[in-house]
């Protein structure tokens, strides 16, 4: 065995330099070349950015102890917990044959804790961390960092040159670059990586379900140790009292406590190692000969029932996954330290006096944990083992709120409520709803199972399902992010695959004894994910098809064909490229308009964070005169977008640091559009952008291009004369930037409104049942019960207007759907049913029919022909948040198919 760890431990230390062939590739050319290669970016290049800068911190070795000593709290708490359940699955019905028996599932145990916990996780995996987070996430967040597999919309390739972006590039012929081209050559594959990655997270949900279940009642259970009249009732009402109790303190967070966890769990270790060499001593030292891994053989001689036994077996190194998912909280080095030194010796002498123990009482099998304890000491053990299972739980349950957060940040989660609990930790949140949620499945588990035995079939189920998802997922990032040579990687496949597979069958053995709980909470949790994430990108695509060309908008000249009222309007939207399809009906069917917009994209990127002076991106769209820009806010699945970030005087104030260096950049360049970024040492560095029509393959598209033109109105409503102040033509817009700085403060102090886009989207009626149960039912009612853009945003109520459509999800091809007909029709525009919903600080919800009894929620309807020949309908409103009375009529007759738009204002 020592000769195999050295094998493994030659994994984690091969790794190449993370710079390749790119190093050398323009070398000889000269300064001024690289300069003048920067400037040259392609459209869409928005900001200049520093390389990845990120280097692992060192710690002092007092600090780097004292994190040691507090992670035992954090990580710990589930996997030292497991010795007072262990013995008595492994033995369920008191079937102790003789010595040698106890002596072979001791070795099992040892060998388990060797192999997974310490050289698996705390010398490999550990590694694979995403800048110091770890997690399923973050494994996958490398992989699409160095591979383009994630199917995340709104991703650009911009955003590689983020400091925290860290990536690779390969040689051409290397085994790497064949397989990140083997990864993102098919569809498939990306979407076999995606449910792989979310079967993984649901299991580690459903870990945050049995965890409080098995610790509580396993800690709980010792009462009837002393007092062996009590019904195992008794002991379940309990248990539920305190998991109500953990799960309802929840919302003040663990801030004022959590300073009292790694002591417990320190006390904790401390008892089970000292009562365990005293029971070596004490009993049966001969237990000693367990580790000679011969007795592993011997054991599985025994017959099936040595194989069935694995299931308990395998309890021993649940928790194990916590040491990677927790990582976010304490260095690597700390997590190493804490575990080589105290859990892994602790938890050595705690079972191996266990084994004693029961070698010698083979009939008290049952809680035996609580048996071995002398009579002195019962309570007081009784006292830490509850607080440590309590611990243990509130570790796992904070764990689940990160994976929670993280899923919603990538797309793959309904946008449920997260409030941060600290303001000292960031990193210590609460979701309310998930909270709930756990408490209700944890309690109906303690409550329906009643005993240990079946939630520990279930807890076993999903401690194995997590760890094959993580070793599935170290192949490709020991390939193409450590690029490790391929006989290390089978090396560690196979001695992974080798403990794994046989925990995997023992456990699917006893799927029908309480095995199926976390396959079901899996399934449940795996279909909304992926629902949510379908619907997502499905409506993302549509809104990336149908976005505004850029020539439509230069065609309705400087005042858009509106009026220009003072103020500012920040249009939210899900593109970074383009114009979304909303504004031209927003344009369309209101009369007026601010004097200055900003298309304002927030959004979310596979890396755990981005830095404060590279979260903004900031562009000019159209001439001068347009008042027209774009903001891209970037954030990682770590991020939160809180509601005291100041998130609006953040974004003005990049807004006004771009016109300054726009105006610095004039002279040497005659492009319009420049990004910018303030570096951390105050230095700001501009890159130009180079107009060009090529349209990005991909969702990479400029602003200035659009896939599908949208089809412009005749005549444009309104008048075009200017109510705000503002420069007639573009070069002569402002005699100085004091004089465009000083209007863009003065819309500013006019007023602000947050104009949110409410796209909701149907299957087609001739789509099949699956897409239509998805979309329209389970995808639909999602959005229903999740929380609204204007609460993620933290948009305040009293400049809210929101606009919506509705789109119909059907393949983007030169048909679409009539609704006349009730077929699909050639259509070179791609038409679709829509709807506008204009509110002064309330929403209105979505209606596809005119005669929706709905439809009162409105002010006014409106019916016409999407063709600009129609029938004649007028309306006569008075859009508050404007402060202006206008007359709109729109002109149409009646045509042949083109659908129907439906508006509410």
């Amino acid at each position: 065995m020592p000769a195999v760890c050295k094998i493994l431990l030659l994994i984690c230390l091969h790794s190449e330099p993370m710079e390749m062939g790119s190093r050398n590739e323009h070398s000889g050319k000269g300064a001024m070349w690289e300069l003048e290669r920067n400037l040259d970016q392609p459209m869409d290049a928005e900001a200049g950015r520093l390389r990845n800068m990120y280097r692992e911190k060192t710690y002092p070795t007092i600090l780097m102890l004292r994190l040691a000593f507090q992670s035992l709290g954090v990580v710990f708490g589930d996997l030292g917990t497991s010795p007072l359940y262990v013995f008595c699955n492994i033995f369920p019905h008191d079937t102790i044959e003789d010595t040698e028996q106890v002596i072979g599932a001791l070795s099992l145990i040892i060998y388990s804790l060797t192999l997974i916990p310490l050289v698996k996780y705390v010398f490999i995996v550990l590694r694979a961390n995403d800048n110091g987070q770890g997690g399923t996430f973050a494994l996958y967040s490398l992989l699409c960092r160095h591979a383009k597999i994630n199917i995340i919309p709104n991703q650009h390739r911009t955003d590689e040159e983020l400091t925290t972006y860290s990536r690779r590039r390969y040689e051409e012929k290397s085994l790497a670059a064949k397989i990140q081209r083997w990864l993102e050559g098919n569809q498939f594959r990306k979407n076999v990586i995606l449910i792989l990655v979310l079967f993984g997270t649901c299991m580690a949900v459903g870990d945050g379900i049995l965890t409080p279940a098995i610790s509580v009642l396993s800690a709980t259970g010792g009462i009837q140790v002393e007092e062996t009249r009590m019904r195992n009732d008794v002991v379940v009402i309990i248990s539920v009292v305190i998991l109500i109790g953990l799960f309802s303190m929840q919302h003040y967070g663990t801030d004022k406590v959590s300073w009292l966890f790694a002591p417990i769990v320190f006390v904790w270790f401390i008892l089970i190692g000292v009562l365990g060499a005293v029971n070596i001593c004490k009993y049966d030292h001969s237990v000693l000969k367990a580790f000679n891994p011969i007795y592993v053989y011997r054991y599985f001689k025994r017959g099936k029932d040595s194989w069935a036994s694995l299931g308990g077996i395998m309890l021993s190194i649940t928790g194990t996954e916590a040491l990677f998912a927790d990582l976010s909280y304490f260095p690597v080095q700390a997590i190493q330290i804490a575990f080589t030194m105290v859990v892994f010796p602790c938890l050595l002498l705690q079972y191996t006096g266990q084994a004693a123990f029961i070698a010698s009482n083979k009939s008290q099998v049952n809680h035996a944990f609580y048996y071995s304890l002398p009579a002195c000491i019962l309570w007081p053990a009784f006292v830490v083992a509850t607080a440590a299972a309590i611990v243990a739980s509130q570790a796992t349950i904070s764990a689940t709120y990160s994976i929670i957060k993280q899923a919603l940040a990538l797309g793959c989660f309904p946008r449920v409520k997260i409030i941060h609990t600290s303001k000292k930790y960031l990193g210590q949140i609460y979701s309310p709803d998930i909270n709930w949620i756990l408490m209700v499945f944890c309690i109906a588990v303690t409550a329906g199972f009643k005993k240990q035995s079946q939630i520990a079939n279930a807890y076993g189920t999903a401690v194995i399902m997590v760890m094959l998802v993580t070793t599935f997922l170290m192949i490709p990032i020991m390939l193409l992010v450590w690029r490790s040579h391929w006989t290390l990687v089978v090396i560690f496949t196979v001695l992974s695959l080798l403990v794994e597979i046989p925990y995997f069958s023992a456990v699917v053995r006893k799927i029908d004894q309480g095995g199926w709980v976390p396959l079901v909470f899996a399934a449940a949790f795996l279909i909304i994910m992926y629902v949510w994430h379908y619907g997502t990108l499905k409506r993302y695509e549509f809104e990336m098809h149908s976005k505004v060309s850029i020539a439509w908008i230069l065609g309705l000249g400087p005042s858009l064909g509106l009026v220009r009222v003072p103020g500012i309007g920040l249009v939210y939207t899900e593109l970074a490229s383009g114009v979304p399809h909303i504004f031209s009906h927003f344009i369309t069917n209101l009369p007026a308009i601010h004097s200055t917009l900003v298309f304002v994209c927030v959004k979310y990127l596979p890396v755990y964070t981005v830095p404060l002076d590279e979260r903004f991106l900031v562009k000019r769209i159209g001439p001068k005169n347009f008042h027209m820009f774009r903001c891209v806010a970037r954030y990682g699945y770590k991020d939160i977008h809180r509601k005291d970030d100041d998130f609006e005087k953040m974004l003005f104030d990049s807004l006004l640091l771009f016109v300054r260096l726009e105006s610095m950049m004039e002279e040497y360049s005659d492009s319009e559009e420049y990004s910018t970024r303030e570096l951390s040492n105050g230095v700001t560095t501009t890159s130009s952008i180079v107009n060009n029509n090529n349209i990005e393959q991909m969702n990479y598209t400029s602003s200035h291009d659009s896939i599908v033109p949208a089809q412009s109105p005749s005549n444009n409503t309104g008048s075009s004369s200017q109510v705000a102040p503002a420069p007639a033509s573009g070069q002569a817009a402002f005699q100085s930037v004091g004089d465009e700085i000083s209007f863009l403060n003065a819309c500013r102090d006019a007023g602000v409104v947050h104009i949110l886009g409410n796209t909701v989207i149907r299957a087609r009626r001739d789509s099949g049942f699956i897409k239509k149960l998805a979309i329209n039912y389970l995808y639909a009612f999602l959005r229903k019960i999740c929380r609204e853009n204007s609460a993620i945003f933290n948009v305040p109520h009293e400049s809210l207007l929101n606009v919506g459509q509705v789109f119909y999800v059907t393949c983007f091809n030169d048909t679409r759907y009539d609704v006349r007909q009730n077929k699909q029709v050639p259509d070179p525009s791609n038409s679709w049913h829509s709807f506008i919903a204009c509110t002064h600080g309330d929403n209105v919800p979505a209606m596809e029919d005119a005669d929706d009894s709905r439809a009162a929620e409105a002010e006014k309807v409106i019916l016409r022909d999407r063709n600009p020949a129609g029938s004649v309908e007028s309306l006569a409103w008075r859009p508050r948040w404007l402060g202006v009375t206008k007359t709109m009529e729109q002109r149409c007759q009646s045509g042949d198919g083109n659908g129907e738009f439906r508006g509410y204002l």
